[in-house]
Formats: structure tokens, C-alpha cells, sequence
């Protein structure tokens, strides 16, 4: 292991002496930021009362708070306290990969409570009035999977299409899928078919973490590929697709379709950043931005939050800058 990180680290301090231009016509770097960087798997919102929100995995729903998006301050959890449902999913009542968004007059939290591999999971919705830690009150499960299940109920992302609230979810066990949810309840409606949208060709079919967002006449799936949660050693990186309809299929650039284990590449891990992943896209002032966590390779692989501008080509296909 300690061989595998000085690699890492070696790689990543090669890469950063390239010049600048070389890397930067590649990928380019994330937003500067200050304060409390430290994160993963963020989702970010313009709250009414004018300050940016960020929850994440860590704590109790980890928040961080901040007036300009560059600098921003530690504020506690969603929650005082675990509600006690999450128990029946892990011994700690540690939750995972929130999702924060706005309608019919309140913000609605989802999140996932799981084990690490395992797909005994559940993801869960939460609602407030001002978006702000601690003012969360918990509604209890939106939609869960069994081990005689296919798929893995965690990190949920809301979207809105065709008149319909839709949840896309999922993990190994094969990738990516997608329920409708009751607008009324923010919960799975009864008997909703479970659309299959995107997946790898092998076992562990390492893609997760889908965040969906309408531009123009299509639906864009954003993904996670490959394996977070190892520092310096994640590879972690972001794709795309998109289609017509919300629930598929989704292709790529080339025509690829995602089930097929397609995907452009969106970002990846370059210079100190690396692993790329557990992304969101949020509208702030008319402009799209990509947030998602990267590991700090001159910080011993420590989490924190990466913000990036997205641009749309000729063509449609999003890109960062």
C-alpha cells in the first residue's frame, strides 16, 4: 500500500511539472478556494436568503456555507442526530452522497444510508423551509434494494422531466437506474418500473453517482467511472451521455450507448487532483457549474471540493473550464 501511494504521489508531482498550458488544454483546474474545503460527493444550491449551501457524505450530512462560492465556512450537519431508520442500513448511521434541491415552496435533501459493499441500502428524503443545517426534518425512506435486488439504492439525484419527478440512483450492481417519484410525497410511486440506464460491461461495473440535467432537447447523464474512496489511489473520473428521453438511451458522442459501458470524458484526475468524481450540476446567475470532490495529492489525498465552470459546444456536448 504505502509502494501504491508514493506512486500515486510520484505521478501526480510529474504531471505538475508540466507546463501549464499542456495541462490546462486537457483539463483545467478547479476554482481557487479558501475555508473549509474538505468534502465528498457535494451537492450545491443558491439557497433564497443569497448564500451558497454545500451538503456532503461525512458527519451527519456534512454543510458548508459560503457567500461568494469561493470561500467557504463549516456548518455542522443537515442533522442534530441520526433519525433511527438509518440504523437498520449500517451500525453508525452514517449517510452518504446527498442531493439538495428546490420546489413547491421548500428545499428536499435525498441521501443514501448503506454499508460499504453491500446493496441492503436505502435512500431518503428529507425537507426544509430554508435550506439551511439543521432545520431538516427527516420523511423517511423514498425507495430501497435487497440483496435479491440488481441494483444498489444510493446516491440519489432528482430531476424534473416531462411533467414528472424522477430519481436517478445507483452503484455497482450493474450502474445506473431511474424510478418516477410521487411529486406530492417525494417518494418512489408505487410500482414504478426501474429504468436501466447506464452500465459497464464487467463486473464490478464500476460506474455510480449519475447526476442528470436537461440543456436544449436533451437529457445529459453525468457519471462517476472507475473507484473513489482511496486517496491518492481513486481513479475516479467524470462521463457523459444523453437522449431525447429521460429514461434512455443514452448515448455518447460517438453513438456508444451508455449500457454499453459508453461515456465522453468529462474530467479526470490531472496534476495534484486526483479522482475526479461524485459530481453535481448546479445553476447559479444563468451559468451551469460542476461541482464534485477531487483528493489533494499535496494533502496526503485528502477530499475537498472542486468547482468548475460547464460550457456547451456547437454540438450540445458539455466541457469544463
Amino acid at each position: 500500500m504505502k509502494r501504491l501511494r508514493f506512486a500515486a504521489v510520484l505521478a501526480a508531482a510529474l504531471l505538475a511539472l508540466l507546463p501549464a498550458t499542456a495541462q490546462a488544454a486537457e483539463y483545467p483546474d478547479p476554482l481557487p478556494l479558501t475555508g473549509r474545503q474538505i468534502i465528498h460527493d457535494p451537492t450545491v444550491i443558491r439557497l433564497k436568503s443569497g448564500e451558497y449551501a454545500a451538503y456532503s457524505t461525512g458527519g451527519i450530512i456534512g454543510a458548508r456555507l459560503s457567500e461568494d462560492l469561493r470561500h467557504w465556512d463549516d456548518a455542522g450537519n443537515a442533522f442534530a442526530e441520526p433519525p433511527s431508520w438509518w440504523y437498520e442500513y449500517n451500525d453508525t448511521g452514517d449517510p452518504w452522497a446527498p442531493d439538495i434541491s428546490y420546489r413547491a415552496g421548500r428545499y428536499w435533501l435525498y441521501y443514501a444510508v448503506s454499508s460499504w459493499g453491500t446493496n441492503h441500502s436505502a435512500i431518503g428524503v428529507a425537507t426544509s423551509r430554508s435550506g439551511k443545517p439543521g432545520t431538516w426534518t427527516d420523511r423517511g425512506k423514498v425507495f430501497t434494494s435487497e440483496t435479491t435486488d440488481t441494483w444498489n439504492a444510493i446516491d440519489p439525484a432528482i430531476t424534473r422531466a416531462d411533467g414528472k419527478l424522477w430519481m436517478a440512483f445507483g452503484s455497482y450492481w450493474t450502474g445506473i437506474r431511474m424510478v418516477e417519484l410521487d411529486p406530492a410525497t417525494g417518494k418512489a410511486v408505487p410500482g414504478t418500473t426501474v429504468h436501466h440506464l447506464a452500465t459497464r460491461p464487467d463486473a464490478p461495473y464500476a460506474v455510480e453517482g449519475p447526476y442528470i440535467v436537461q440543456h436544449g432537447r436533451f437529457h445529459y447523464l453525468f457519471a462517476s467511472y472507475d473507484a473513489c474512496c482511496a486517496g491518492v489511489n481513486s481513479t475516479y473520473k467524470i462521463r457523459v451521455g444523453r437522449s431525447t428521453s429521460v429514461t434512455g438511451p443514452y448515448v455518447d458522442s460517438t453513438g456508444t450507448p451508455l449500457l454499453q459501458g459508453g461515456g465522453d470524458l468529462l474530467l479526470a484526475g490531472h496534476g495534484s487532483y486526483i479522482g475526479t468524481g461524485g459530481q453535481s450540476v448546479f445553476q447559479d446567475k444563468g451559468r451551469d457549474w460542476l461541482a464534485y470532490h477531487y483528493y489533494d495529492a499535496t494533502d496526503e489525498g485528502t477530499p475537498k471540493l472542486g468547482l468548475n465552470r460547464l460550457s456547451w459546444s456547437k454540438e450540445g456536448w458539455p466541457k469544463v473550464f
